[in-house]
C-alpha cells in the first residue's frame, strides 16, 4: 500500500430534506433542429437525454425534434430507428434511464414532434425547406420561431453549416420595438472545437460571422454531471476550505482521466486526434478552471466564465520537456487480454499517435504560483476514473519527536467524477493501543448514498441549459483558445516521429517516464493509484 493511501472507512449520513429543491425554470418552447440525425451521437446520447427529459417533464410543452441528414430517412423510418435503439438502452442496468421498459407515454410526447428533412449539409436546398418546416412548426405547434441547432457531425462541418444556416437566413434574431429579439436562434457545436490554436482560431472567426457570442453553445458532456457543478458548490458554500485553497498550504494538484476501454472502433478518429488534443484542451481543462478560479461574484454565467477564463489565460504554454507521452502495446485489462494499438482496426501499424499523455502545468497568478498541476489520461489502463487530487504540504514532524512516529502522511483532498462520484479528506489519526502510532483514515461522502440517482446520460442538464439559454457550463471563445494555446507547443513538438511505441502495457498505469515527471522536482510526489476506491484499502 503506498504510503499516502487511508486504511479505509466512511461516514453513513441521512438524506437530505427533498422540501428544500427548489422547481426548474420552465423551458422555452423550441424546435431542435439535429444535423446528423442518424448517427450515433444522436442515437446514442442526445435523443436518449431527450427522451429522459421528457420522462422527467423538463421538455418544453411546444417542443418538436427536426432531423437532418443525408441518405433516404423519413420521419417514419427515422422514429422507428431511433425508438429501436432506445430499446437496446434501456433496461441495460446502466442506471441511465427511469425504469427498464420505454416509458410510453413519454416517448409519444416526443415521438409526435418529430419532423425529418434529407439532404446534403453542404448545399443549400435542405436549408430551404428547414426554413419551411421551422415556419410551419412555429405556427402549428407553437415553438414560437424559437430554435435550436445541434451539430452532431463531423468537425469539419461545423464552418459549413453554420454558413449555410447564415446564408439561409436562420440564424438571424429579429427585435421588436424595445430591442429585444422576438425569437432566439442557438447553435449547439460539439468538441472537438479545433485541431489546433490556429485551426480554432479560423473556426472561432468563422462562425462569428454568423453568430453572435451568445448564440454559440460549445457542448463538453463533463460539465454535465454533478460531481463536476459540485466543485463550485463545495468550494464556495463551504468557509472550511477556500482559506487553504491556495499555494501556502496546497503541495500539488492531481487530475486523472484514465480508461480501460482502448480506441474501439474509432482508430480513424484517434489517429487524427490522439489522446491530448481529445481530453486535455476539454474535458480535462474545465475541471482545472473549475478547481482554480477565483470566487466568482455571482453564480451568473458572466461572473462564473469570467474566472474560469482568468484561470486559463494565467497558464503559460506547456514545455515539451513537462510533457509525457505513451502508446498502449498488448496485455490484459481486468483478466481480459488487449491488443496493441497499433493492431487495432484502421490504425497504421507505425503509427505515432499518443494514447496516453501526461503534463505539468504552473498558474501564474497569487493563489496558485509555484503549486504543480499534474493532469494524464490514458487509454487501456488498469483502471476507469476520473477524479481531482489535492495534495496538501505535511504538517512539520517535530511534535513527534521521541515517539514511534517515523513519518506523518500529506492529507489529500479526493473529488471522484467518475465512477462511484464521491469527496473524501484523508487525515491521520493516532491508532488506538498505547503507543503513537498513526494510521491514514477516509471521511468519504458518496453521491448514491445521500442523493437519489437521476436518470442520465450526461447531456440532460446541458440541453435544458441551452433551452433556457444559461451558457454557465459552456466554454466561450476565449476559453478554447487558451486551451490550444497552452497545448500547441507539446503538440508542435510531438509532431516529430521520434517516439517509441508502444512503450506502456494495455492494464498498467502509463508509462514509467510518466512517474519520473511528477517525481522529478520532489521524490516525494507520487501518482495516485488508478483504482476504484474500494480497492484502495488495507
Amino acid at each position: 500500500m503506498a504510503d499516502d493511501q487511508p486504511i479505509g472507512g466512511s461516514a453513513t449520513l441521512a438524506a437530505p430534506d427533498s422540501a428544500s429543491h427548489h422547481k426548474l425554470k420552465p423551458a422555452d418552447p423550441c424546435a431542435m433542429v439535429l444535423f446528423g440525425a442518424t448517427g450515433d451521437l444522436a442515437k446514442r446520447l442526445v435523443v436518449p437525454a431527450l427522451y429522459n427529459l421528457s420522462c422527467a417533464g423538463e421538455l418544453p410543452e411546444h417542443f418538436v425534434l427536426i432531423g437532418v441528414a443525408r441518405g433516404e430517412d423519413d420521419v417514419e423510418s427515422w422514429r422507428q430507428t431511433l425508438y429501436d435503439a432506445l430499446k437496446g438502452f434501456v433496461g441495460n442496468g446502466s442506471g441511465t434511464f427511469s425504469t427498464d421498459r420505454i416509458d410510453e407515454d413519454a416517448w409519444k410526447r416526443l415521438a409526435d414532434g418529430m419532423f425529418f428533412v434529407q439532404g446534403d449539409l453542404t448545399e443549400p436546398e435542405p436549408y430551404t425547406e428547414l426554413c419551411t418546416v421551422l415556419g410551419d412548426v412555429a405556427k402549428k405547434r407553437g415553438t414560437k420561431g424559437n430554435a435550436i441547432f445541434y451539430l452532431a457531425v463531423a468537425d469539419q462541418l461545423f464552418g459549413p453549416v453554420v454558413d449555410q444556416l447564415n446564408k439561409a437566413g436562420l440564424t438571424e434574431q429579429k427585435l421588436d420595438d424595445a430591442g429585444k429579439p422576438t425569437h432566439w436562434r442557438r447553435v449547439v457545436i460539439e468538441k472537438p472545437f479545433g485541431h489546433s490554436l490556429d485551426s480554432a482560431r479560423a473556426l472561432n472567426a468563422d462562425i462569428g460571422k454568423a453568430l453572435a457570442e451568445d448564440q454559440i453553445f460549445r457542448i463538453d458532456h463533463f460539465l454535465g454531471k454533478d460531481t463536476v457543478q459540485s466543485i463550485m458548490a463545495f468550494r464556495f458554500a463551504n468557509g472550511l476550505f477556500e482559506p487553504i485553497w491556495n499555494r501556502d498550504r496546497i503541495d500539488h494538484v492531481q487530475i486523472t482521466a484514465a480508461e480501460t476501454v482502448g480506441v474501439e472502433k474509432r482508430g480513424d478518429f484517434y489517429e487524427r486526434t490522439g489522446a491530448l488534443r481529445d481530453m486535455v484542451p476539454n474535458h480535462i481543462f474545465s475541471l482545472l478552471s473549475l478547481v482554480a478560479m477565483e470566487p466568482p461574484v455571482g453564480f451568473d454565467a458572466a461572473s462564473v466564465m469570467a474566472r474560469k477564463a482568468d484561470v486559463l489565460a494565467a497558464i503559460p504554454p506547456a514545455k515539451p520537456a513537462d510533457a509525457v507521452r505513451g502508446q498502449y502495446g498488448a496485455g490484459e485489462v481486468k483478466g481480459e487480454k488487449k491488443t496493441a494499438y497499433r493492431d487495432e482496426p484502421d490504425v497504421a501499424k507505425h503509427s505515432k499517435v499518443e494514447t496516453y499523455a501526461a503534463l505539468q502545468l504552473e498558474i501564474d497568478n497569487w493563489r496558485w504560483g509555484g503549486v504543480p498541476f499534474f493532469i494524464r489520461t490514458g487509454k487501456h489502463l488498469s483502471g476507469r476514473m476520473t477524479e481531482i487530487a489535492i495534495r496538501f504540504k505535511p504538517a512539520p514532524y517535530s511534535v513527534f519527536q521521541d515517539t514511534p512516529v517515523d513519518r506523518i502522511r500529506a492529507n489529500w483532498l479526493v473529488m471522484r467524477i467518475a465512477p462511484d462520484e464521491s469527496i473524501s479528506l484523508q487525515f491521520e489519526v493516532k491508532q488506538r493501543g498505547p503507543l503513537m502510532e498513526l494510521a491514514a483514515v477516509d471521511m468519504a461522502f458518496k453521491y448514491d448514498d445521500w442523493f437519489k440517482k437521476e436518470p442520465n446520460v450526461g447531456y440532460e442538464t446541458l440541453l435544458y441549459d441551452v433551452m433556457i439559454g444559461d451558457p454557465t457550463l459552456f466554454m466561450r471563445a476565449d476559453m478554447v483558445e487558451h486551451g490550444w494555446r497552452i497545448v500547441q507547443p507539446v503538440l508542435d513538438a510531438w509532431e516529430k516521429p521520434e517516439a517509441d511505441f508502444p512503450n506502456y502495457a494495455s492494464g498498467s498505469e502509463g508509462p514509467k517516464a510518466s512517474d519520473e515527471l511528477i517525481g522529478r522536482d520532489d521524490d516525494r510526489r507520487r501518482w495516485r493509484p488508478v483504482v476504484a476506491p474500494a480497492k484502495r484499502t488495507a
